[in-house]
């Protein structure tokens, strides 16, 4: 292997920072605009919803994907059935009845995030302005972004950067610094202050420019929001104001400049020296002048705690901080300081004045805080306790503090308060929550608590998403639902309730995994179909968040029932009502997502099938008056579900039921290609490239031919079509047009002409021409209210071409440049591409906006999402192009155009392209309502997709189970609950659910069982299909027990008892205690049971486990065992010891104590911490030793020994008799077994030093390569090559590739790659490409990725596209791609290695976009679009393993 690719595969979701703000909207969008309408559209609503106040923005990031969410939450609605309000997760609270997440963009950046804030634009509730966020990257890069509504997404306002040479000066000689860049800002959104290279502090000033008067904020207009903007910067050296080391800081609330709190350590101290120097922090506060640079010092206070290293500032009207240390909690202000002792250890600085103690003991170190109000901060400890920390004020000055439980919930990692209503918990151990809180009196408490402690139905939706971190907030197991401390009585303290309303999967972090069978697997299945039958078993979490992720890449449906039925085109079901049924229009409504379908359609080549969906598929082909002479082109519903409608190639029937009321021949000339149904019109695109309308008149159940006039006139023939419904009591176009305030409003008045279809929404018809261009109409009327040109190019924003060529000149030129650039396509692609298909879609949900799919003849798909963008200058551009077109059209129709509506793409990430299909393809794309709770697209084809739609975001999910499916469609009775029937290329017919244990709100499908204890390692045995896992559940014990562990037994020493007090001794103290469980796969959806477990002696840790194949020398045979290396942690006095032990695996006997058997332990010197087995025997690293061991039967023997410097081996593998071994500090080594001279020798190794985390073979072919990961988030690529002069005779290995991932990657797989299309096809060179395998990782944020081999031509086609992609790309935040791969080595001395490994996060950027680009693109580094294409194709094709 000498080239490779670096792919990611599944994204971070362990959220590191998160932060609120008014970003996407200002604060005066949440004042009603309009007199409410008691209707059931959102604006009624606004007024209700002022107490909860203006909603923020959710900003989090993970790694360096960076995601924007708004919230949206659900009133409590009256008219509502009780029925429907209970299903929501949490109940009611404070009139609200749920709220959810939705997403408005997502970046992945080309840098780690590494602190995160967001610059306030200042001003009152009804201000227009909105914030902007700010991000600082490694070493000392600030990106300002700010939302841009034109492009629906973020943009770079400003970039600040302090690296480079002339920069050095600031960091003062040093290399590594202990942490990244940390920014803060000032609550006024003045100023922001950055704390770069440990003491350099950036001050970044505000612009002040956009403060106006009112009228002038007001002239802005709704559509030109001003985000706040960074205007300079100046940097102030903390060394020259006398500061060593600073810890935190921070800017204080309620000072007329900006006033910065720095958190700073005179003299550093450390454990050995606490009882003689403690108290060495303090705080200093400085006014911050940003006009004349000047900083005076205005107050500090000293002597707080060694322990302290957070900053708190309290909202006005209080003002100060609040200093929080591991063991107590100080308040400091200009003029007032008090403190509160958290446990034993604290102590006050001269032991003389009594501090005050809180009621429980609890260490506070690592914590996270936010405030729920100006007096009442709430904390988030290290083992998940939520607790209120009260300020008792009166006026501006604190008299004391008070600490209180509240709830238990998931391990933080960042707090950020929503508005006065909502808080967000992200969490890089568990699942990241969303929370609703109230405040309440204490006499309303009883209340309360019944009502959310009986909220069954959200327990059991819980125990389906199956968070453990969900059920003690919403059961409050742990904790009393509401903390408040004895003497609350004299306080009257504010009592708190809680309720999660959202909650966002995570599966890191990832410290192992395993890749194992499904329960369902298929063991006939080959090929791409073969990989489905894998699945990932990880170690997720920590602590009582810990958990084991089942992850699989693709889909693999539960099938009912099967039948074979050879040559089926395609498929659908039908609803039937009786006229009885829907005369009580309330059952009607309640009833409609659980109608059952009455009939099932079937096309095969040259009949029609008719099956009913009762109890039983049967057959009634012969008792029904379908057409069933010849296949039939499309089926649906009309009219309410009373009727259907069925169109075949010459013609058209209108049945109820069985019995056909209407038969409607449609053309003799032309026969119909494609159909599109919107109740009540169905479209029809005929073989002559027309289009024809059939009108239904819901009032007699019949239908009509109507041609539009405008395509009846019209030369451009339709390459494809489809029906739009704008479903809801709102329709969501409607807001689109100018008129929209009108329309809202006098709805009845504008269009009272059709009055019936006025609750119905409207119907737009959505056409693509084989020029390339789409146009959407509005149907019946057929007048253009959208158009675009060259749709199928792929832009990445379609807007309304009359807003962007207002003048016939630019026309012209526009137009003759898409021509050239057009025939230069041509030349390229001899087939011209175009839209063969298109779907949109608005999905249920309150604040939904439509997607706009296109499938492209190539077999690109394009997605995009509607947004609304209300531009300032869209008046006066359009009347200049009304004046120009009034000779085509007549000026009140282009007025009712939809001049607000824009289209942005969506990157699809996980799909691979269909190889382009010769002639008429048969639709692909079928949308779905319920198909087991999940809502989208599926895309029927050779690969198969699931587009699944959660907040407003499109997941893609494959199917490979089956191959090619030809059709599709869902299906519900009573034997297959919102499932669904879909027809392979082989001609089985499937009815399948989908799996009801995954949730699909993610990258990948994934389960997750929650072990409540810290998961470490896992792996699989494959004989019994099961997997043995180590978990480690932390156990208070007494103290004394815990010392006299601590001490050597042989010595018998006796521990000195003065030195503690006796009530230290009866303290209880955290103890992890290890065991490994024996885990057995269930069924999907249940949780997995345990076999059996093996439980660890006291303060022995199990290390690793694995199972290995040994061979007997007394009965010559192979036996697979489980063997288990331990180590005792007994603190540094006692010399290091460890166990191997070894068990043997029996048959799945009900009782569980006889599945496993120890057969063999030994105790040795050292730690073991590696195992392995070597063709046979044994090998074992035992602290700095590696022994290889003969098995008997029943001893282990040693038979060869490697004693080299390593000091704590990471990771052992084998491949035949090669060993790599990766060390914690020494890096890796390479070593051979050899059995004759039974000898383990040392090949080479790498010298440099290095702190290893993962090691694996890469084998490419005949060529084996070493790879590692570090702790600097980089991987290298080694190779061992004697022969080469640089390698010392051999004793050196030399490297061949490196990269910086960006990630820790803690384990890598090595799995074979599947042959690509390519391949195939050149059989003669296939043997090497046979041999291939790829490396799968996973990393401690929660992200999987692969390295694939590559070969040379390959990989200097993609190096060369990858070099003008750096420019040919606007990257997000102003990141330099190519910087971020740069291996980093935090000073310590590297010689560089070759730059052989392509990175896939940046050439996925090739394919959006635009056509033309990547045309030309293509041709300046001497290719084809095509062929690079079809290079990242294979290699996506290739790494498809799961």
């Amino acid at each position: 292997m000498s080239y490779a690719a670096y792919k990611m595969m599944h994204w971070p979701t362990g959220i590191e920072n998160c932060a609120s703000g008014f970003v996407t909207h200002s604060r005066a969008d949440f004042s009603p605009q309009i007199p409410p309408i008691q209707t059931d559209d959102l604006e009624s609503e606004w007024p209700a919803e002022r107490q909860t106040g203006p909603l923020p923005n959710l900003i989090v990031t993970a790694a360096n994907v960076l995601e924007v969410y708004v919230v949206r939450v659900q009133e409590e609605d009256i008219r509502e059935s009780r029925v429907t309000a209970e299903t929501k997760r949490g109940g009611v609270m404070a009139g609200i009845s749920g709220a959810s997440l939705e997403l408005v963009c997502q970046y992945r950046l080309h840098g780690n995030v590494e602190t995160m804030t967001v610059l306030p634009s200042g001003g009152g509730d009804n201000s227009r302005r909105r914030d902007s966020i700010i991000l600082a990257f490694q070493d000392a890069k600030i990106s300002v972004l700010e939302f841009d509504d034109s492009i629906h997404g973020l943009r770079a306002s400003s970039m600040h950067c302090f690296e480079g040479p002339g920069w050095f000066h600031l960091k003062r000689g040093h290399e590594s610094f202990a942490r990244g860049p940390m920014v803060k800002v000032d609550p006024q959104g003045r100023c922001s202050g950055v704390l770069v290279y440990g003491l350099q502090m950036i001050i970044l000033k505000a612009s002040q420019a956009s403060y106006g008067l009112v009228g002038d904020e007001d002239a802005l207009g709704s559509g030109s929001a001003v985000s706040a903007r960074v205007e300079s910067s100046y940097i102030i050296n903390l060394r020259d104001l006398d500061m060593k080391h600073v810890k935190d800081f921070t800017f204080a609330h309620g000072y007329i400049e900006p006033v910065m709190v720095i958190l700073h350590e005179r003299e550093l101290t450390w454990a050995g020296r606490v009882s003689w120097k403690h108290h060495t922090c303090m705080i200093s506060a400085l006014s911050i002048s940003t006009t004349l640079k000047q900083h005076p010092l205005i107050w500090s206070a000293v002597n707080l705690p060694h322990d302290a290293y957070k900053l708190l500032p309290v909202p006005s009207p209080i003002g100060g901080v609040v200093v929080i240390g591991a063991n107590s909690i100080h308040y400091h202000s200009q003029s007032a300081s008090c403190a509160l002792a958290l446990n034993n250890y604290a102590v006050s600085f001269d032991n003389s004045q009594e501090m005050s103690r809180s009621s429980f003991s609890v260490e506070l170190d690592a914590a996270n805080a936010t405030w729920l109000s100006n007096d009442v901060a709430m904390l988030s400890t290290k083992t998940g306790e939520l607790l209120l920390l009260t300020l008792v004020y009166d006026g501006r000055v604190v008299h004391r503090l008070d600490l209180s439980k509240s709830r238990a919930s998931v391990l933080t990692s960042g707090i950020a308060a929503i508005g006065n209503a909502f808080f967000f918990l992200g969490s890089r151990l568990g699942d990241s929550l969303l929370v609703q809180f109230s405040s309440i009196l204490s006499s309303s408490v009883k209340e309360e608590i019944g009502d959310i402690e009986g909220d069954v139905p959200s327990a059991k939706r819980l125990r389906k998403s199956s968070s453990d971190a969900l059920q003690d907030m919403v059961n409050g197991e742990e904790l009393s639902l509401y903390g408040s401390a004895p003497n609350s009585t004299e306080t009257s303290q504010k009592t708190f309730t809680f309720s999660v309303r959202d909650s966002f999967i995570n599966v890191g972090p990832l410290k192992d995994f395993a890749y194992g069978l499904r329960i369902n697997a298929d063991p006939k299945a080959t090929g791409v179909a073969k990989q489905s039958n894998y699945e990932l078993v990880c170690c997720s979490g920590h602590g009582k968040n810990g958990a084991l992720c089942i992850l699989q890449q693709s889909i693999r449906p539960e099938m009912i029932t099967e039948v074979e039925l050879p040559g089926c085109k395609g498929i659908w079901t039908v609803y039937h009502k009786n006229t009885r049924g829907h005369n009580v229009d309330s059952t009607k409504m309640a009833a409609k997502d659980d109608e059952y379908h009455a009939y099932l359609i079937i096309s095969l080549e040259s009949r029609t099938m008719v099956l009913e969906t009762a109890d039983l598929l049967g057959e009634v082909t012969e008792s029904v008056d379908y057409y069933v002479q010849g296949c039939t082109i499309s089926a649906g519903n009309l009219f309410g579900r009373r009727r259907v409608v069925q169109v075949y190639a010459r013609g058209a029937r209108i049945l109820d039921g069985a019995f056909m009321t209407q038969d409607l021949p449609i053309s003799e000339s032309s026969s119909v290609l494609s159909v599109s149904i919107a109740d009540p019109y169905v479209l029809l695109r005929m073989s002559d490239g027309n289009i024809q309308l059939l009108v239904g008149d819901p009032s007699t159940c019949t239908v009509s031919i109507n041609i539009p006039a405008v395509f009846e006139s019209s030369t451009k023939s339709i390459s494809a079509c489809t029906l739009y419904h704008d479903k809801g009591p709102e329709p969501w176009l409607r807001k689109t047009s100018t008129d929209a305030w009108l329309s809202t409003g006098i709805d009845e008045a504008i269009d009272g002409s059709d009055g019936a279809a006025h609750d119905q929404g409207d119907i737009y018809c959505v056409v693509c021409y084989e020029s390339g261009g789409l146009e959407i109409f509005d149907v019946p009327n057929f007048n253009c209210v959208f158009s675009v040109d060259k749709f199928m190019s792929g832009k990445a924003h379609l807007v309304d071409t009359l807003i962007t060529e207002p003048s016939e000149d630019t026309q012209k030129v526009m137009s003759q440049n898409s021509e050239e650039v057009a025939g230069q396509g041509r030349k390229e692609n001899t087939h011209n591409i175009q839209v063969v298909e298109l779907a949109m879609q608005r999905w249920s949900g309150q604040h939904s906006r439509p997607f706009l799919f296109g499938i492209l003849t190539d077999g690109t798909i394009l997605c995009y999402h509607a947004y609304l963008y209300e531009g300032p200058e869209n008046t006066s551009k359009t009347e200049e192009a009304i004046s120009a077109q009034d000779s085509l059209r007549t000026s009140n129709v282009s007025a009712s155009h939809l001049r607000n509506l824009r289209f942005v793409r969506v990157p699809l990430d996980a799909y691979t392209r269909e190889e382009a299909l010769s002639g008429t393809t048969s639709p692909r794309m079928t949308v779905f309502k319920n198909v087991g709770g999940c809502q989208g697209l599926f895309l029927s084809g050779s690969r198969p997709l699931w587009f699944m739609v959660f907040r407003e975001r499109i997941r893609v999910h494959p199917q490979l189970c089956d191959g090619s499916i030809v059709a599709f469609t869902v299906l519900h009775n009573i034997n297959c609950n919102h499932g669904f029937i879909y027809v392979t290329s082989q001609g089985f017919l499937k009815i399948c659910q989908l799996p009801s244990g995954s949730s699909y709100d993610n990258y990948w499908p994934v389960q997750k069982i929650a072990l409540k204890g810290t998961p470490h390692q896992v792996t699989y045995f494959a004989e019994k299909n099961l997997y043995p896992l180590i978990v480690s559940v932390p156990v208070l014990k007494p103290l004394n027990h815990v010392l006299s562990s601590l001490v050597d037994q042989e010595a018998g020493h006796q521990i000195e008892n003065d030195s503690a007090g006796s009530d230290e001794l009866h303290r209880s103290y955290s103890v992890d205690e290890f065991e490994v469980r024996i885990l057995e796969p269930e069924k999907s959806g249940a949780s997995w049971q345990t076999r059996a477990t093996i439980p660890m002696q006291s303060a022995e840790n199990a290390l690793t486990v694995r199972v290995v194949t040994l061979f007997n020398i007394t009965t010559k045979e192979n036996e697979t065992l489980l063997a288990i290396g331990t180590a005792y942690v007994q603190g540094e006095d006692v010399a290091a010891r460890g166990r191997v032990l070894l068990f043997s695996v029996g048959k799945n006997t009900d009782n569980s104590q006889n599945m496993v058997s120890e057969i063999y332990s030994k105790e040795l010197k050292g730690a073991i911490s590696a195992l392995a087995s070597l063709q046979g025997h044994l090998l074992i690293a035992s602290g700095p030793k590696i022994i290889l061991h003969k098995w008997t039967g029943t001893e282990l023997n040693g038979v060869a020994f490697f004693d080299a410097p390593p000091l704590y081996v990471v990771s052992l593998n084998i491949v035949k008799n090669f060993i790599l071994l990766g060390d914690i500090h020494k890096s890796i080594y390479f070593l051979s077994w050899k059995e004759q001279g039974a000898q383990l020798n040392l090949l080479a190794k790498d010298f440099g030093s290095l702190d290893c985390f993962a090691t694996e073979f890469l084998i490419d072919g005949s060529t084996l390569s070493l790879i590692v990961s570090d702790d600097q988030k980089n991987i290298q690529i080694f190779y061992y090559a004697p022969k080469m002069s640089e390698s010392w005779k051999g004793q050196k290995l030399l490297s061949r590739a490196e990269f910086h991932v960006g990630a820790h990657v803690t384990k890598f797989l090595r799995l074979q790659m599947l042959p690509a299309s390519s391949d195939r096809t050149s059989a003669t060179q296939g043997s090497d490409k046979t041999n291939r395998f790829a490396l799968l990782f996973g990393t401690l944020d929660g992200s999987f990725g692969c390295i694939a081999p590559l070969d040379e031509l390959t990989f200097r086609r993609l190096q060369s596209l990858q070099k003008k992609l750096v420019d040919a790309v606007p990257h997000v935040a102003g990141l330099n791609p190519r910087s971020f791969r740069q291996f980093r080595s935090n000073g310590k001395a590297h010689r560089p290695g070759p730059d052989n490994i392509v990175d896939c996060e940046l050439l996925c950027h090739f394919e959006m976009l635009p056509f033309e680009d990547q045309h030309e693109i293509a041709q300046q580094i001497g290719t084809t679009r095509v062929q690079i294409l079809s290079n990242l194709n294979d290699l996506s094709l290739g790494t498809s393993f799961l």
